[in-house]
């Protein structure tokens, strides 16, 4: 069978709650200062009363000394058990109720003392300092023990030195009167130590209720496991006090917010500035799954305020979710244009079976060549005023998804887009939001169309789509750009609120605007600036040439 060790058993035999530690500490620390105190106050104390006594034994033998006969009894008469020298010390020490009064002369010899029998001897104490002049206080041993003493020369009418007096108190008098005071010093002490002891049990009290009564331990291997879970998962938190300062960031959080240590202590429009992330973490902006865009990271946010008054927010990364869904939305698009191009492709091949059973061979082949060339204009134009290939593909799909929900989307007269653009994947996602809001802002209106516009300035390019919608009111301008705001309602992937938000981010990277007003037909008219969108030297006049406006899909007008 094994034993525990010592240091086992004792940490067994210690409390683990925290109530239970922290009233057993402050216990011990308020007994300990109770006992500390009780003997810094006993050791003045005894001295105290050791000069008090020495001081008594020292006036009473002055008090002696100063009595006119003594002197010349002294001189006068022998040292004996009934003479007057005798009597008188006895009276003075009854009435003063010392140890001993003994007055001796000039050799030491006594004259008086308590036992009779001493008279006529020696002194036991030297009294060379007294006979010499001086007043003597001491504590000293004696035949009657260890008394206070104080000794006083003896003068007679002229002033010479006949003897001394020697008065003691006797020591276990004053020991006496210390140990009567300990019980009255102990029961302060112990007034002081219950005192100490409730304040206690209140603080442990109070201590137990906001540690839930764990153990020191438990919430040791608490902090550690909150930190390790913190800094180990994939979602940012950031906690902020009562008054609104950031006082926690883990990794994640530090990551997405693109922020470090620093940002402690601070407030989230001093640490991330003015913005709608600012907003959610400050608790300015109400709701749960709250988008927001950080630099070119879509973020989810949600706010929950803790009992102190401060609150804890989390970040999401949505990022690659939002590439996803408009991936998704791109594909969707794609299959819309191929589902359009199949139900006019039906049509047209029953339209050409027609033609042929009817045995209007002339008619069916005229009829062919229409289409065909009315794909490879629709194609070129676009082709030759947009270079770019992506650009250009994104638009012929558009095209395709626009006549198929019966609107028109043409180009303006003035597109010219060379083939130098720095960021063309950026010019994709701006060019496809705007179209894709538009389309869905004419959807259902009569005489549809929406107009897309690119065009360079230098190496600036200027984006330009407009439509016939109801348009944007006035006040709702910027708060149309805002994350996560919009009319429409989210599909089922994905949040909406993303698109014009992501436009302005886009344009604002490359130092760039965005702004929307009222098109001249009515509608609303977004327009994008985006400056060295190009590299290289300006190619404008290499396409002066080229023809003038036609609408995708359709004839040259004018």
């Amino acid at each position: 069978m094994t034993h525990p060790s010592p240091a086992r058993r004792l940490r067994l035999g210690l409390p683990r709650r925290v109530f239970s530690q922290v009233l057993l500490m402050q216990v011990a620390i308020a007994a300990g200062v109770a006992v500390l105190a009780t003997g810094l106050f006993l050791a003045p104390l005894s001295e105290q009363l050791d000069d008090q006594a020495m001081r008594r034994a020292l006036a009473i033998a002055q008090t002696t000394a100063a009595q006119p006969r003594l002197a010349e009894e002294v001189t006068s008469t022998a040292p004996t058990a009934d003479g007057p020298v005798q009597r008188e010390a006895e009276r003075i020490r009854r009435s003063t109720r010392a140890e001993y009064v003994v007055v001796m002369d000039t050799r030491g010899v006594r004259w008086s003392h308590t036992e009779p029998a001493q008279i006529g001897g020696h002194v036991s104490t030297d009294p060379s300092q007294a006979l010499a002049g001086q007043e003597v206080m001491q504590i000293d041993e004696g035949t009657l023990g260890r008394t206070a003493r104080g000794k006083v020369p003896l003068r007679d009418g002229d002033g010479d030195i006949v003897g001394a007096v020697s008065v003691g108190i006797a020591y276990d008098s004053v020991r006496a009167r210390l140990i009567h005071a300990i019980p009255e010093l102990l029961a302060y002490a112990g007034g002081a130590l219950a005192v100490g002891a409730l304040a206690a049990w209140l603080i442990a009290r109070r201590v137990q209720r906001q540690t839930h009564d764990l153990a020191f331990s438990d919430i040791a291997g608490l902090l550690a496991e909150r930190e390790a879970m913190l800094h180990g998962i994939r979602e940012g938190v950031v906690a902020l006090d009562r008054e609104g300062r950031i006082r926690l960031l883990n990794d994640e959080a530090q990551r997405l917010l693109g922020l470090g240590e620093e940002a402690v202590g601070r407030s989230p429009d001093e640490a991330l500035g003015a913005g709608r992330t600012a907003d959610v973490l400050a608790g300015r902006v109400m709701g749960t799954d709250l988008l927001t865009v950080r630099g070119q990271r879509v973020l989810v946010a949600n706010r929950m305020p803790t009992d102190d008054g401060g609150a804890v927010a989390t970040l999401r990364d949505r990022t690659e979710l939002e590439q996803l869904g408009r991936e998704l939305d791109s594909t969707r698009g794609l299959i819309d244009a191929l589902r359009a191009q199949d139900h006019e492709h039906a049509n047209r091949m029953h339209t050409l079976l027609g033609l042929l059973e009817l045995e209007m061979y002339d008619d069916a082949a005229e009829f062919v060549g229409e289409v065909v060339g009315e794909h490879r204009a629709t194609a070129e134009e676009v082709a030759e005023r947009i270079r770019d290939p992506l650009l250009a593909a994104l638009l012929v799909g558009k095209a395709t998804v626009a006549a198929e929900r019966g609107v028109a989307l043409r180009l303006s007269g003035r597109t010219r887009l060379p083939d130098r653009l720095v960021d063309p994947r950026g010019l994709v996602t701006v060019v496809g939001n705007l179209v894709d809001n538009a389309l869905d802002a004419v959807a259902g209106t009569p005489h549809a169309r929406v107009e897309a516009e690119l065009r360079t300035e230098g190496r600036t390019a200027v984006l330009t789509v407009r439509d016939t919608g109801p348009g944007i009111p006035a006040g709702q301008r910027e708060l149309i750009f805002t994350e996560g705001w919009s009319t429409k309602q989210s599909p089922a992937h994905r949040e909406r609120g993303i698109g014009l938000s992501l436009v302005r981010r886009l344009a604002e990277r490359q130092g760039g605007t965005v702004t929307v007003g009222e098109a001249a037909g009515g509608g609303a008219e977004f327009t994008v600036v985006l400056p060295e969108a190009l590299a290289g030297a300006d190619q404008e006049a290499a396409y002066a040439a080229l023809p003038g406006t036609r609408g995708v899909g359709e004839e040259e007008s004018g």
